[in-house]
């Protein structure tokens, strides 16, 4: 006849394990997942959000291992919104599958921050714009000029493109501005380009490109009512800060 343990003695483990027993057993209590399942993905930090992607991790590194080093090789999030898929790959502990999860992310990522502003939609402050162009243009490599066309009631008619490059007076002409504005009937315009210095400080010569498009804008009857600097440190609004030209009627 086989001894058995009695019932009592023997260890009941039913449901979830406590996390005495994971502990116990040489199981994570604190890895990404379970910190997103506890704080909410918004308390995850950089490496973790890449650990999950990752999902696994090599034989001589688990993923946020491997996450925290590719991060520090690529120069932070900013890189890797850079890197190629080649070069991804060739990354230690990487290969084709994990790199392409990576840039899957990404551009799932870059497809939803240049979503345009809806038609009919409020804008009430340089916040507002702010959050909008923040994600699709604070990490460029070139500076890109943009203008949102509004109608009497400060919402969003569309959004256009007038000039990717160093912002100038050449590049940024007020015929090229003004001209999809008077064929949508718009009251008036938000102006909009980004630094990729990272410093939403106007130099000079876009305050040059301000004056000069204020002033045109009172000759077409079409206001100019903010110019709002994007960048990865923030954004300065020519509005907010007192920047803007006065308005009023042309002389």
């Amino acid at each position: 006849m086989e001894n058995s343990q009695p019932a009592s003695d023997a260890p009941l483990l039913s449901g979830r394990q406590s996390d005495g027993v994971k502990r116990a057993q040489g199981l994570r209590t604190d890895g990404p997942r379970e910190r997103l399942d506890r704080l909410g993905l918004h308390s995850l930090s950089d490496a973790e959000l890449i650990a999950l992607i990752l999902r696994t991790g090599t034989r001589d590194a688990d993923a946020m291992t491997l996450s925290r080093r590719l991060l520090s090789e690529a120069g932070g999030i900013p890189g890797l919104a850079e890197i190629s898929l080649n070069e991804l790959s060739a990354r230690r502990g990487m290969g084709f599958a994990k790199s392409a999860s990576i840039l899957a992310s990404r551009e799932l990522g870059r497809r939803l921050a240049e979503s345009r502003l809806e038609r009919g939609a409020m804008i009430r402050s340089a916040e507002d714009v702010y959050e909008h162009f923040a994600q699709r243009m604070r990490w460029h490599q070139q500076e890109e000029f943009a203008v949102l066309l509004l109608d009497g009631r400060n919402r969003v008619i569309r959004e256009s493109i007038i000039s990717q490059g160093t912002l100038n007076a050449s590049l940024v002409h007020p015929r090229e501005v003004f001209r999809s504005a008077v064929r949508e009937a718009a009251a008036s315009l938000v102006l909009v380009h980004n630094h990729p210095s990272g410093d939403p400080a106007p130099s000079a010569e876009d305050r040059r490109v301000t004056r000069r498009l204020v002033e045109a804008g009172k000759v077409v009857g079409i206001r100019i009512v903010d110019h709002v600097v994007v960048a990865d440190q923030g954004y300065y609004s020519f509005r907010e800060e007192g920047g803007l030209p006065e308005e009023g009627p042309s002389d």
